[in-house]
């Protein structure tokens, strides 16, 4: 049973999602994400400036006059979202909503803050991302699923249409509690291809704070359209200057108390995240996975415009 303040939180992100929808990608989303081919739908008469290699000649053969066949794109697609449930997606810091945390996650090492903050989580980014893809999908007519994943599927929603699945999407999103606390996107790209069998357009949800799966990810982007959604928090590439930290790792337990005091350890911290983002970038390029990156704190809807864009210019 969701409580009152799941049930506003859906509500609000349901608001929230169909106004970016109706404003920002709806239009944008259907020149984007084509249909899977073309399908014939009439034959009509020739008009100056047709193409003249539409003509039907038995047609035209019969009547006298030319005759072309009309296609139609055919729409419907499937979109699959691939949403990172794990603890490591449990972290916030600032304050810029009501939900609490009292871990966050940083990358490096696995090593995560332990600081009572008051802000966005990286689980409800998530969220409220893929409401905006989902909303978008069905006002296309296009059909929606989920795969929850932590280091295994922790839930499956077939495609389905329609408002009311898409909620439950939404609520399955905020209120799954995983079986395990750790990440590994392989067992989530091994079920979608198993699962899903036609070629489908995957968003993949995570904050890469995961084992390396680089060929799994080159043999997912062959046979879908594959999306990467990379979600962090600042935080998570600039140490604080707080003291002596206790960092508390939610998916393994560790723990160590480190000096941010010392400006060295900082340095050395933000270069290896810098390192570890770029190495990222260069494995997803490498599999032609197209992605975007989405930072807790900053509007997610500058990073979806500028990918639609990206990716209308290609088109």
């Amino acid at each position: 049973m969701l409580s009152r303040e799941k049930i506003r939180e859906i509500r609000r992100i349901e608001i929230r999602s169909k106004r970016a929808v109706s404003d920002l990608f709806a239009g944008r989303y259907h020149s984007v994400f084509k249909g899977q081919g073309m399908e014939f739908q009439e034959v009509r008469e020739y008009s100056p400036g047709d193409d003249i290699r539409a003509i039907d000649w038995n047609v035209t053969a019969r009547h006298g006059t030319p005759f072309v066949k009309v296609f139609r794109e055919e729409r419907e697609l499937t979109v699959m979202l691939l949403v990172d449930v794990s603890a490591s997606t449990r972290y916030a810091s600032g304050s810029q909503s009501k939900r609490e945390t009292s871990a966050g996650a940083f990358v490096s090492d696995r090593l995560v803050l332990s600081l009572n903050s008051a802000a966005r989580l990286k689980l409800d980014i998530a969220a409220e991302v893929a409401a905006v893809l989902a909303f978008s999908a069905i006002s296309n007519h296009d059909r929606v699923g989920l795969i929850l994943f932590s280091d295994r599927v922790e839930k499956f929603l077939p495609p389905a249409k329609g408002t009311p699945h898409i909620l439950r999407i939404i609520s399955e999103i905020l209120d799954t509690t995983p079986a395990s606390p750790r990440t590994d996107i392989a067992p989530a790209l091994e079920y979608l291809n198993r699962v899903i069998r036609r070629r489908s357009v995957a968003f993949l949800l995570t904050d890469f704070v995961a084992p390396p799966c680089d060929n799994l990810l080159r043999v997912t982007a062959r046979r879908h359209d594959l999306v990467a959604i990379g979600i962090s928090d600042p935080a998570e590439f600039a140490l604080p200057d707080a003291g002596f930290v206790d960092f508390h790792d939610p998916e393994t337990g560790r723990r160590v108390l480190v000096d941010t005091s010392y400006a060295p350890a900082r340095r050395a911290w933000a270069a290896r995240q810098s390192a570890w983002r770029d190495d990222l970038l260069h494995t997803l390029r490498s599999a032609s996975v197209d992605c975007m990156e989405i930072t807790a704190g900053e509007p997610y809807t500058r990073e979806l415009v500028r990918f639609f864009r990206t990716r209308e210019k290609r088109r």
